[in-house]
């Protein structure tokens, strides 16, 4: 039995009771305490939908159930503190089921296991845990700062002051190189605002406000150029050597951005035909007879085609340009097979015995983790606080709808036309009196209404 040590690339955390110099301010030192290393192990997951059958089906008498679509299908993995796990495969493969079944996000009925530090997935381990989507979720009319100033106000724990809060966001700010466009509006399709990597960044930048233990994004380079992708993987690498356990699905990888990752999980329909170290990769094809068809090829590139069941790099492209369709679809599903069943003789094993014999922690750390569930199980900041913040940013966000010129022009005109009906009016036209107080209630009851009908389903999560 082995237990895990850290990697010498890896920042050591602070223990909860170290108290030194080094700590800058009180700030420093108490989100240093909620950054606890997390090893994340899965195994064989499966997760299945099932599949919808055709309307005029029922037409004609056929009932007969459709088999259920797999999506994942025994995938096993483990992460440690200090490394970036890459998740590549074609689209339609369950990356992205993958990974928001490892945030705790899936719904459905999922088997195997997922473990954190070898205890299930429980309200604590969800607040260590920082999970970034593939669309960006964000206010458009909003700033870069104030974005991650109303995220520090909501996440950071309450023994921070709100100076404290906000010098943490701009410590996120400069660290992910957001200085530049921090007073900048984030917009969206009806606004321009900041590019698409540095909206990423933002994303990025609110989970690492409270120092995720685990930090999972779905395609965090998808839409970007290449410089900018680069640039997105740095970050998560530096993330990773701070002791964090980073995992990410990546959809088309550079050969610069390949070699910045640590582990590789390669998925074919839901099915892994290779898990291990990124630089073992073509090492490991090659011996079980792929070999690229030149020298000088990307092993993203490479691992990809093999995903999709293409051995050789022109041949299969051409009869695909010539006839117009795929006539070796039997070829590609043969290799595709090959892989799965390459992947469990000669990989699973391995995997399956790194899996059992890695422990989380010290026992002396695991017990006084438990001895402080009470504390991490409290809300980090109160209900007023949580109150006042959301209904300020609210405010914010809806300020130029509200005070647009259009609006006020209409309040006003309204108004005008409603006191010159009652001016002058006699007593005796009560009824006409009553039907403008109806008005009235009608007019300033569904004005407002309207607006918040449209803006609930917007808020959902």
């Amino acid at each position: 039995e082995t237990r895990f040590t850290s990697p010498s690339h890896v920042i050591p955390c602070l223990d909860d009771g170290h108290v030194g110099s080094s700590h800058q301010s009180r700030q420093s030192s108490v989100l240093r305490q909620s950054l606890r290393p997390i090893i994340l192990k899965f195994e064989e997951l499966t997760y299945s939908i099932k599949s919808q059958t055709e309307k005029g089906s029922y037409l004609f008498g056929s009932q007969e159930p459709k088999p259920n679509r797999l999506i994942l299908n025994g995938v096993s993995g483990i992460v440690k503190p200090g490394e970036l796990l890459a998740m590549l495969g074609p689209s339609g493969s369950g990356k992205t089921t993958l990974v928001t079944a490892l945030a705790g996000r899936l719904n459905g009925k999922l088997t195997g296991t997922v473990s954190y530090n070898g205890e299930p997935f429980t309200s604590s381990v969800k607040r260590k845990t920082g999970f970034v989507t593939q669309d960006d979720v964000l206010y458009p009319h909003l700033t870069v700062m104030e974005t991650l100033t109303y995220t520090a106000l909501l996440r950071l724990p309450k023994e921070l002051t709100r100076k404290e809060k906000i010098e943490q966001a701009e410590t996120v700010v400069s660290d992910l190189g957001l200085t530049r466009c921090c007073s900048s509006v984030i917009g969206g399709g009806l606004i321009r605002g900041i590019s698409g990597g540095e909206r990423k960044r933002v994303s990025i930048g609110q989970e690492m406000l409270v120092n995720p233990s685990l930090l999972l994004l779905d395609e965090p380079t998808s839409g970007l150029d290449s410089t900018t992708a680069a640039r997105i993987v740095a970050t998560l690498r530096s993330l990773a050597r701070g002791g964090r356990t980073v995992v990410t699905t990546i959809h088309q990888p550079s050969s610069r951005l390949y070699r910045m990752f640590d582990k590789v999980l390669v998925l074919s329909e839901g099915s892994p035909i290779y898990s291990g170290d990124s630089g073992r990769v073509m090492e490991y094809f090659g011996s079980i007879g792929f070999q690229p068809g030149s020298s000088f090829v990307n092993p993203a590139d490479f691992v990809l085609d093999l995903a999709n069941g293409i051995v050789s790099d022109t041949k299969q492209y051409d009869q695909v340009e010539i006839n117009g369709k795929l006539e070796r679809l039997e070829e590609q599903n043969s290799v595709k097979q090959s892989l799965i069943l390459s992947y469990k003789k000669n990989l699973y094993p391995t995997l399956k015995e790194e899996v059992c014999r890695t422990f989380p922690h010290d026992q002396t750390v695991v017990t006084r983790s438990r001895a402080k569930s009470s504390t991490t199980n409290r809300w980090p900041t109160s209900w007023w606080m949580q109150f006042s913040v959301l209904l300020k940013r609210g405010l914010k966000e809806r300020s130029h709808e509200s005070f647009s010129g259009l609006r006020i022009f209409m309040v006003m005109s309204v108004s005008l036309l409603s006191g010159l009906l009652w001016w002058h009016s006699r007593v005796s036209h009560i009824q006409d009196q009553v039907g403008l107080l109806f008005f009235f209630s009608i007019f300033w009851g569904f004005f407002p209404l309207f607006n918040a009908i449209f803006t609930f389903p917007q808020e959902r999560p």
